[in-house]
């Protein structure tokens, strides 16, 4: 009789190993490219600014390729932000140039993560499939990047490189890595935090930043902070006294906010917005997601106006440590672009 209890606990166990296997299998597949893009940029990093270039173009059935002129790829930019789906780039006012001059943009990237720290800034680049390496190793030569001794080494080109080039290009392309294995470009204008970046990602690590990227799902852009800077960016300090006045009066009355561990806010594919809030417990993220409806059904102190006038609120769901809404724009609003930005008061600590 014990050796049957022994067996059968043995099953047990290995039914929910596969169990648990399974689960994370399946949400591993599941997860994100901007979910995995997170996963190389760096611990330090605050502030990530996310664009899904691949997806982008798709949605506004862009014909581009790496034979397309630097006036093409202004007029898709220039349709990006009218559909408020280019606002969170580091590469807008660069793209005509290292277009035509280096052979990579919006036109061709898959997508583009922008991280920003204390410790400095990354542009992480996903390259397409089949895109020619050695073609852009060949032009970094050319207009006089310096090559390093290894192919997934640092180009260093500096700014005054860049000012020599036929346009404006951002220094966070001052120095560049080539990392054809994984299929990444990345830039900064530091070289030295460049060379660190592979040994400083942030790899699997589980927060409130994780928590809020895996809430948004499939984004074609997004703003996506640490609770820190987002509280700091996103809060009614900086709002004019008459504003602060009434803001605190309405998060009073709507029942109080906690203060968030993450927060996203991000364009989705057919034109909604998903707004993502992490905390500290599941019942502060069900207290929230009461109050901070309420103020997102509301005037918008701070923003001028009603957050009805921009955009209408769908589902507030809290699951788990985390809030979600779902807001509609209302036509010709630019709901990412504006509220990525503060004061936002549904979005203060």
């Amino acid at each position: 009789m014990r050796r049957r209890w022994i067996v059968l606990l043995v099953v047990a166990a290995l039914v929910a190993t596969t169990a648990v296997l399974v689960v994370w299998r399946l949400r591993s597949e599941d997860r994100s490219r901007l979910a995995t893009a997170l996963a190389l940029a760096p611990t330090s990093a605050a502030r990530f600014s996310w664009t899904d270039w691949a997806a982008v173009r798709a949605e506004l059935d862009a014909d581009l390729s790496a034979s397309s002129t630097g006036n093409d790829v202004t007029a898709f930019l220039s349709d990006a932000f009218d559909r408020d789906l280019a606002s969170t780039t580091a590469l807008d006012e660069s793209a005509p140039t290292v277009q035509e001059e280096l052979g990579f943009s919006p036109a061709t990237l898959d997508w583009e993560l922008f991280t920003q720290g204390k410790d400095g800034a990354l542009v992480l680049m996903g390259l397409p499939d089949g895109f020619d390496v050695a073609a852009l190793r060949d032009r970094l030569r050319s207009v006089g990047f310096e090559e390093p001794d290894d192919a997934d080494g640092v180009w260093r080109g500096g700014v005054d490189l860049l000012e020599n080039l036929g346009g404006p290009v951002t220094p966070e392309l001052a120095a560049l890595q080539v990392d054809e294995e994984d299929g990444l470009l990345v830039g900064s204008d530091d070289p030295d935090f460049l060379e660190q970046r592979a040994d400083l990602a942030r790899g699997d690590d589980e927060d409130g930043v994780r928590d809020v990227v895996d809430a948004v799902g499939p984004a074609l852009s997004a703003a996506v902070a640490t609770g820190d800077q987002a509280c700091s960016a996103l809060a009614m300090t900086d709002a004019d006294p008459a504003d602060r006045t009434r803001a605190s009066e309405l998060v009073d009355r709507a029942g109080g906010v906690h203060p968030m561990t993450g927060f996203a806010i991000s364009a989705q594919p057919g034109g909604d917005v998903r707004v993502a809030m992490a905390f500290e417990s599941d019942d502060q993220a069900r207290a929230d997601a009461d109050s901070r409806s309420t103020l997102a059904a509301g005037p918008a102190p701070g923003q001028g106006g009603s957050f009805p006038e921009r955009f209408a609120l769908g589902k507030v769901v809290a699951s788990g440590r985390v809030l979600t809404m779902a807001l509609k724009p209302v036509e010709g609003a630019f709901v990412l672009s504006d509220l990525s930005h503060g004061p936002v008061l549904f979005a203060t600590c």
